[in-house]
C-alpha cells in the first residue's frame, strides 16, 4: 500500500484552552508533542501553542484541537470561537476535536454531512443538536481527511498518535506509544497512508477549489467546473493546481474519492456499490480499478483486513 509523504506543519497547531477546557487533555497533548524532537533529535518540533480562546492567533494556523470540556455548557453558535474555527478551516486549517469538543466543530458547520465522532454519552444530545452530522459514536476516532474527531475524554492519547503519524510517519508513533506505555493497535492501518495534500500554500483560487472538491467529491467534478470556483481559466487552474497540490486535479480527485471511500468501508455497513456511488464512480469497476492503484488493494480486501484489524 503506498504510504504519502509525511510533513510537519510550518504553521502553529494551537490547542484551544476553551470554556470548560480539560487541562489534563490540553497539557497532555502538549506533552506527547514535546517528547518527539526529544526521541528523535533530528525531528523537528511542532510550533505548539496553548491558547486561551480570547487570545487566539489571527494568522492561518496548521491545525486546530478543541479538547474535552469538563462542563456541561455548550457553545453557542454566535461565541467567536465558532467564526474562528469555520474561517481557520477556510483557509486551510485541519479541524480536530476529542469528547464533547465536537460541539466546536458542530457549531462552526464543519461537521454538516461528514462522518464523526463523539463520548457515547453524548449521542442523542449531539444528534438533537446536529441532525446533518452522519455520526458514528461507536468509533474512537474518525478521520475525514480535513476534519478529525475523536471520541472518550481520553481520546486525546489517540489524536495526539494520529497526528503523530500524520506529520512524523508510523516508526515514531511506535516509539512514541512505547516511551508512554500506551497500545498503539488499532491505529496504524487507517492512520499513516491518509491522504493530506498542502493546504498552506497560499494559493487561494486552488484553496477554493480543493475546499469545492471536499464538499462535492460526490458529485461530478470538471476541470471547467473547478476553474470557474477558482475563477481562473482551464489552462490557467490546472497549472496552478499542480503546482500548489502537487497532483493535477483529476489525479487529486481520484485519490480524495478513494480516501473517502476507504473511510466508508472501515466505518459503515454499506455496499461497495453504494459506497462507490456516494464517493462518485456511477462504474463499480471503475472505482475497483481506481480504488487498487491508490490502496493497493480492491475495496473488498480492505474492508476485509479493515475489520480482521479492529477484532
Amino acid at each position: 500500500m503506498p504510504i504519502y509523504m509525511q510533513s510537519t506543519p510550518n504553521n502553529p497547531v494551537v490547542l484551544i484552552d476553551a470554556p470548560g477546557a480539560q487541562r489534563a487533555a490540553l497539557w497532555g497533548l502538549a506533552d506527547l508533542f514535546a517528547l518527539i524532537p526529544r526521541l528523535s533529535p533530528s525531528s523537528r518540533a511542532l510550533d505548539l501553542q496553548i491558547c486561551a480562546w480570547d487570545a487566539l492567533p489571527s494568522k492561518p494556523v496548521a491545525a486546530f484541537v478543541f479538547v474535552p470540556s469538563i462542563e456541561d455548557t455548550r457553545p453557542a453558535p454566535d461565541h467567536p470561537l465558532v467564526d474562528w474555527a469555520a474561517q481557520q478551516h477556510a483557509q486551510g486549517a485541519l479541524a480536530c476535536s476529542v469528547c464533547a469538543g465536537a460541539f466546536w466543530l458542530g457549531q462552526a458547520r464543519l461537521l454538516d454531512h461528514r462522518p464523526a465522532t463523539t463520548h457515547w454519552a453524548l449521542e442523542a444530545e449531539f444528534r438533537q443538536a446536529f441532525p446533518d452530522v452522519r455520526l458514528a459514536p461507536e468509533h474512537i476516532l474518525v478521520d475525514d481527511h480535513d476534519v478529525i474527531t475523536a471520541g472518550g475524554l481520553m481520546a486525546w492519547t489517540d489524536l495526539g498518535l494520529h497526528l503523530t503519524g500524520r506529520w512524523y510517519g508510523a516508526e515514531m508513533v511506535t516509539r512514541l506509544a512505547r516511551h508512554l506505555l500506551i497500545d498503539p493497535s488499532g491505529r496504524e492501518q487507517r492512520a499513516y497512508s491518509s491522504f493530506a495534500p498542502p493546504r498552506h500554500h497560499g494559493d487561494m483560487p486552488v484553496l477554493a477549489a480543493q475546499r469545492h472538491m471536499d464538499r462535492h467529491y460526490g458529485m461530478p467534478l470538471t476541470v471547467p467546473t473547478l476553474a470557474a470556483v477558482a475563477n481562473l481559466s482551464e489552462r490557467s487552474f490546472v497549472r496552478h493546481f499542480t503546482a500548489a497540490t502537487g497532483l493535477p486535479p483529476a489525479t487529486y480527485l481520484q485519490t480524495l474519492r478513494v480516501e473517502k471511500a476507504r473511510g466508508a468501508l472501515e466505518r459503515g455497513q454499506d455496499s461497495i456499490a453504494q459506497i462507490a456511488w456516494d464517493v462518485g464512480y456511477r462504474d463499480v469497476p471503475a472505482f475497483a480499478r481506481a480504488f487498487k492503484s491508490v490502496t493497493g488493494l480492491t475495496p473488498g480486501a480492505y474492508r476485509e483486513r479493515f475489520r480482521a484489524h479492529q477484532g
